[in-house]
């Protein structure tokens, strides 16, 4: 019997070889390095003060309060980062997908006029970029600052994106875009009937690649928005990250301890509140991602 065929018969079996449990811990001691941080956050935010200044490495509290999270709500500053982060994604996503599929769809067609010299300009947006003045005299010349608008246009379109969606389109088949153009179908008609529904791998992948940029988007909101109650989501976490911060190093000597500790609460129900959604959001889309990503950056 040949080395290969061995080998074979000792994978039908089940066995595994020395290299494969080598490999099995490496990946669990990997997982646990993510996972337990993250279970740390979680049980400080259901903490104690008292409990969290005996044992800030906890995994699990033991006597779970909701002190934290009534505090994070109490004000209502959260709820509203919600809604106008919830907005943002609402109006801004839509829309990037849009402009990053029509201008993919167009770039991805040879017959294309212009196509070397636009797709040029894409790329030198990509090594080259003009800074926060010019894009904030921009967006202060269409009266956009002080809108939700001015960060939604500045995050609706990213030059890797479309670039990963172009080489995808390249990748299907020419021959179904001219079955459609002799059955009397248009440029638009093609890009939604036949190139998006064959498109849904990648347009999952950017459908995440921006969801989550709007999600975690707070520079642009730092920069154009002014009034409390415009501010997404992440915006708010800073805040009271920064002011719960604050409160705890002014406190007096007798107390700081316990104030530190409740501050400390705060930040990681912030931290947890924040990012659940997105973790919920990114299992649905998972299955496509890989498929997505390999098709896109590969131009075949």
């Amino acid at each position: 019997m040949s080395a290969t065929t061995a080998k074979r018969s000792v994978y039908k079996k089940g066995k595994m070889t020395a290299l494969d449990y080598f490999l099995f811990i490496v990946l669990i001691i990997a997982a646990l390095m993510i996972l337990i941080p993250f279970l740390n956050v979680i049980a400080i935010s259901f903490a104690t003060p008292k409990e969290y200044a005996d044992n800030p490495l906890m995994i699990f509290p033991k006597n779970p309060t909701l002190a934290s999270y009534k505090a994070l709500f109490s004000d209502g500053s959260i709820l509203t980062g919600y809604w106008n982060t919830i907005k943002l994604l609402l109006a801004g996503l839509p829309l990037s997908l849009f402009l990053t599929s029509s201008m993919a769809y167009g770039l991805s067609r040879n017959k294309f006029p212009g196509k070397k010299f636009i797709f040029f300009l894409v790329l030198f947006t990509m090594i080259f970029n003009g800074g926060i003045v010019p894009l904030y005299l921009v967006m202060k010349t269409l009266h956009l600052t002080g809108s939700l608008w001015s960060v939604i246009l500045v995050g609706s379109f990213s030059a890797f994106n479309m670039i990963l969606m172009m080489n995808y389109f390249q990748s299907l088949p020419e021959s179904l875009m001219e079955s459609a153009r002799l059955d009397g179908a248009g440029e638009w008609k093609i890009l939604f009937s036949v190139v998006l529904p064959l498109a849904a791998p990648i347009m999952a992948t950017i459908t995440l690649f921006y969801g989550v940029a709007f999600w975690n988007s707070w520079y642009d909101a730092m920069i154009f928005l002014r009034k409390a109650d415009q501010l997404p989501l992440q915006n708010v976490l800073r805040s009271i990250i920064v002011e719960s911060s604050t409160n705890a190093s002014n406190a007096s000597s007798v107390d700081a301890v316990g104030k530190q500790a409740f501050s400390t609460g705060m930040k990681m129900a912030a931290v947890f509140v924040t990012m659940v959604p997105i973790m919920c959001f990114f299992p649905m889309l998972q299955k496509h991602f890989a498929k997505g990503v390999l098709t896109g950056a590969i131009k075949t």
